[in-house]
């Protein structure tokens, strides 16, 4: 038998009315960085925010968030 898969969307989210999911995708990574730096990886909470961002982001942007972030160049504040 073939495993079955559960695939899911991410939530509505009020903030971001429109289709273009440019801007939830953004602040998902954001909020789940701040929330990582201020709860830790485990916080239960912190996760949906790595979900949002795994299933809106294109892969070349996490790339380079992610390098940016390495680096020290990433354009916003994610200190708690």
């Amino acid at each position: 038998m073939a495993e079955q898969l559960n695939l899911k969307t991410v939530e509505f989210d009020s903030r971001f009315p429109n289709q273009n999911q440019t801007r939830h995708c953004w602040q998902s990574y954001v909020d789940y960085f701040r929330c990582v730096n201020s709860k830790g990886e485990e916080f239960e909470p912190c996760k949906q925010f790595y979900k949002a961002y795994h299933t809106l982001c294109p892969n070349e942007w996490l790339e380079k968030w992610d390098e940016q972030r390495e680096s020290g160049a990433f354009p916003a504040k994610l200190d708690a």
